[in-house]
């Protein structure tokens, strides 16, 4: 099996290598007026939420969202691996207003999203819930660390040493941002 890259810094947080190997691009990605953009923890209902929200702004028209899969509809701003395009050329591809993912916490988005006054739909999921999903994602995407057993795992996920941080401080850090 191919041994799995380690996480890297971006600011306070360890990320995915592949995502911080292309964090210049992030950190200057320009939002435009009306773009929309889903934030949330990993594993709290992104995908869901993201079929739901579509769904909305395509007036419920149910072949709307077969116009392509879900990533192609609503690009990962900060995604990255090598072989692939990125978030950032995908929303470059496309017209504004775009319809956007991030699992970035508030303080590393790009300024550009309150530049531009862009509307921004946070999602919270019962901790218990993400740690149970987010272990077993973990397991299958080779790009991420092994996550060892699930008492590791969880003792990985309280200390805030995995992927994205401390999930209670996500979620507090959501509330100070000035409007």
């Amino acid at each position: 099996m191919a041994s799995r890259p380690p996480l890297k810094m971006v600011g306070d947080m360890p990320v995915v290598a592949y995502f911080a190997d292309n964090w210049e691009n992030v950190r200057n990605f320009q939002a435009e007026e009306g773009d929309l953009l889903i934030d949330t923890y990993l594993k709290s209902g992104t995908t869901w939420m993201s079929e739901i929200v579509d769904l909305v702004l395509h007036d419920g028209e149910t072949k709307a969202s077969q116009r392509g899969a879900i990533f192609e509809r609503v690009p990962f701003l900060e995604f990255a691996v090598p072989g692939m395009p990125t978030g950032i050329e995908k929303l470059n591809e496309m017209k504004p207003p775009r319809f956007i993912k991030s699992h970035l916490p508030v303080h590393l988005l790009p300024e550009s999203f309150w530049e531009k006054n862009c509307k921004i739909i946070y999602v919270a999921r019962n901790p218990k819930d993400v740690l149970v999903s987010y272990y077993h994602f973990y397991r299958m995407n080779l790009v991420l660390p092994d996550p060892g057993t699930f008492d590791e795992f969880l003792h990985q996920f309280i200390k805030g040493t995995g992927t994205y941080r401390i999930y209670i401080r996500y979620l507090l850090i959501y509330g100070h941002r000035p409007s």
